[in-house]
């Protein structure tokens, strides 16, 4: 006699049930209903809206950024939180150590600090953490009262408004205010990473009353938890007619480049905007290296002809999207602190395309030649350096790097033409590393002695202080 299973098998009706759940298990994020969002285009219209809720700010104001800079805008970002905390108001700002670094000091924050704000660094160096900065904490949020939440890709620096007396355009960024549940949200991802680098919040988060009728998932990640990378497998897999990106720093990782391919070849409209130019030429050969196996798929990709992109959007069947902090790029999806939205809901689907659609009006195809490799389907237009943007680009790109030099050597998988182009000067490296070492064996030897000493002191100083945790314990 067959066993009969002690519950039926879900009905096709069910199936949309199965999605979200599967959507809930990838994102890791539970769905919030009866929120507001809005869309907010380039620094401008985020600066403004930002500085009107921390000027009218009554309770808190929660503000994380991968770069706070000290300039015009930044200065005038820190003299609206000081105004605030010295009114009473609580004022909490975590900033990346390593983002900061070179774009303002601690010294910057010191009117904050007598004001009554609080503010911390993400990560600084530490003896015993020597590969600790790698993670970095690329976020970008604010939340103002418990009330109104604010999440993007953008930096509170002057670089993204440009540099219109020297002909540089504003850089191309994308913001959403959120009014409603979701907002206690973004103020529990604040608060867990608060308590990571120090004494815990003392905050009563509550929950704001309905806003609005859209359905939005807050994705908060932190290093070695990849929820967003799944997410991104997951709609890549699920979309069925559309699948636009727009990305900063994209640098193919194989498993998702495969399922971009995928559904571009099962008949998914895909696109992907990136950058036209980048200051770091190994990056930015890098990411043209995984131009090919996409463009022979059918995916299109686009190149902005503006000073600098650096929006990371995502909308797919019209009905979904996704805005915030994260690029498509290893270094985004397992070693950054991130924050991004997405949005369930076919109103603000609409308004993403409406704007990709827009945004490709200033953008040039990449297509395959004779020779099936990419070139530019007509001349760009003048392009001005934007500056530098995240340095998780470099991280990226090295990941990368090892990606292809791994591959050569294991004959994994068929390289590219961009990537090949990449082997002899990484080559020709190695080459003169053997040479140095075998002809001035010192220079080579006292780097990795230090290096290794350095490891070692930093294993037994985190021993030391776990086996005092556990004696106090």
């Amino acid at each position: 006699m067959s066993s009969q299973p002690d519950h039926p098998t879900p009905p096709l009706a069910s199936a949309r049930n199965l999605t979200a759940h599967a959507f809930e298990r990838a994102t890791g994020a539970e769905l919030s209903a009866g929120n507001d969002v809005e869309l907010l285009i380039d620094a401008q219209a985020n600066f403004d809206h930002w500085l009107a809720a921390i000027r009218a700010a009554r309770q808190t104001i929660l503000l994380e950024n991968y770069i706070v800079a000290d300039d015009s805008v930044g200065r005038e970002f820190r003299a609206a939180l000081a105004e605030r905390a010295a009114a009473g108001v609580r004022v909490a700002v975590i900033r990346d150590w390593l983002g900061c670094l070179g774009n303002s000091k601690a010294a910057f924050w010191q009117p904050l600090l007598d004001a009554g704000g609080e503010v911390r660094a993400y990560n600084p160096p530490r003896f015993d953490s020597p590969l600790g900065w790698l993670g970095r904490d690329h976020r970008k949020l604010l939340v103002v009262d418990g009330a109104i939440a604010f999440v993007s890709g953008i930096c509170v620096a002057q670089k993204w408004l440009g540099d219109p007396p020297r002909g540089i355009a504003p850089w191309r960024d994308t913001g959403v205010a959120i009014r409603g549940p979701a907002c206690a949200d973004v103020a529990r991802a604040f608060v867990d990473n608060w308590a990571q680098i120090g004494a815990p919040l003392a905050l009563d988060i509550v929950e704001p009353a309905r806003a609005g009728d859209v359905d939005l998932r807050v994705i908060a990640t932190t290093p070695n938890r990849a929820s967003l990378y799944r997410t991104d497998l997951f709609v890549a897999s699920m979309a069925r007619r559309t699948l636009w990106l727009t990305d900063a720093y994209f640098v193919g990782f194989a498993p998702y480049v495969q399922a971009l391919c995928a559904a571009a070849r099962d008949g998914v409209d895909v696109r992907l905007l990136v950058p036209g130019t980048s200051n770091l030429k190994l990056v930015a050969r890098l990411s043209h290296a995984g131009y090919r196996p996409l463009l022979e798929a059918g995916v299109k990709v686009y190149e902005w002809n503006g000073s600098m992109i650096h929006a990371k959007t995502a909308v797919a069947d019209g009905r979904w999207a996704r805005v915030g902090s994260s690029n498509l790029n290893v270094a985004s999806w397992l070693t950054n602190c991130e924050i991004d939205v997405a949005v369930e809901n076919e109103g603000f689907a609409q308004k993403m395309a409406a704007q990709y659609e827009q945004d490709l009006l200033n953008a040039t195809e990449v297509v395959l030649d004779e020779r099936a490799r990419p070139s530019r389907t007509r001349p760009a237009a003048r392009r001005t350096r934007g500056g530098s943007g995240s340095s998780s680009r470099a991280a990226a790109g090295t990941l990368r790097l090892v990606n292809t030099v791994g591959a050569a050597i294991g004959d994994r998988r068929v390289l590219g033409s961009g990537e090949a182009a990449l082997l002899p000067p990484i080559a020709f490296v190695l080459i003169a590393l053997a040479v140095i070492a075998s002809i001035w064996p010192r220079l080579v030897a006292w780097p990795l002695a230090v290096i290794a000493l350095w490891v070692g002191a930093s294993l037994l100083w985190r021993w030391r202080k776990l086996r005092r945790k556990r004696r106090e314990r």
